[in-house]
């Protein structure tokens, strides 16, 4: 099975560019995130024309929004109500019987790092709190997946300069401790890191203010895929699609690309 996740930043806008990736990558199951579209206005047709007729969406509008396109059956569950604001940012379904995939889209959490005064802040702090508690309660889960834009670079070398990042959001010291408290609580393996050592530098994102992404590389990886450990054995590669920055009106986000064994 091939699973990707992105971050497609408007999927009616970028219907073109997750064409190209599907034609090019052929992906079994496709999670989105910030898909800024609502539910009477989703491209269902299109995308069961794109090889997906099983789709679970749960989108607003202009806002947030996920969606979970698969070629193979799946079974819908109810996604969480997150810090009581219903802002479509959890999609869930269980694929084969038994295979649990969460996708995400967590609050990016404003400019300033401060949750006093920066709601935005708060709002994200919460949310990572929220998530924890939750995964705390499905600490025996096996066979599950979670996916998406966390909005988190929590290694070192998962953003260009770890030092002069510390007080960006994003990168700092309470976003990290909160980000591994839910990876300690699900007891969640980074199946991308398995494959690329922590020393590595690797990035999913890169800012649109920059006018040359590529001569800079200021990048962040800020989109993940974890899995629980039952299935560390099943992992046979991961990828993150760097040169989709280069695409014509591409995201900020790149897509990640994870294959399981048969």
């Amino acid at each position: 099975m091939r699973l990707v996740s992105w971050n497609i930043n408007s999927l009616r806008m970028r219907l073109d560019l997750l064409r190209r990736l599907v034609k090019e990558e052929q992906p079994d199951v496709v999670c989105l995130q910030e898909i800024k579209v609502q539910d009477s206005e989703f491209p269902e047709d299109a995308l069961k024309a794109m090889g997906y007729p099983h789709i679970l969406r749960h989108g607003m509008k202009s806002y947030n929004g996920v969606a979970i396109l698969s070629r193979l059956p799946f079974l819908a569950k109810d996604p969480q109500n997150w810090c009581d604001k219903g802002d479509s940012r959890h999609g869930r379904v269980v694929l084969g019987g038994d295979l649990d995939l969460q996708n995400f889209y967590v609050p990016a959490g404003g400019d300033v790092p401060d949750p006093k005064k920066n709601v935005k802040f708060a709002h994200k702090l919460q949310f990572l709190d929220e998530m924890q508690g939750y995964f705390k309660t499905r600490r025996n889960k096996k066979r599950s997946v979670m996916v998406g834009d966390l909005n988190i670079a929590p290694l070192e070398h998962d953003v260009w300069s770890h030092k002069q990042l510390l007080k960006i959001v994003s990168h700092t010291p309470v976003e990290v401790e909160k980000l591994t408290g839910i990876k300690t609580a699900g007891k969640w393996v980074d199946a991308v890191r398995h494959f690329v050592p922590e020393n590595e530098k690797l990035f999913s994102w890169w800012s649109y203010r920059s006018p040359d992404w590529t001569r800079n590389d200021r990048g962040r990886r800020l989109d993940h895929i974890w899995v629980t450990p039952d299935l560390q054995k099943d992992l046979k590669q991961a990828r993150i699609r760097r040169d989709m920055r280069s695409w014509k009106q591409p995201s900020d986000h790149v897509a990640v690309i994870l294959d399981f064994a048969d």
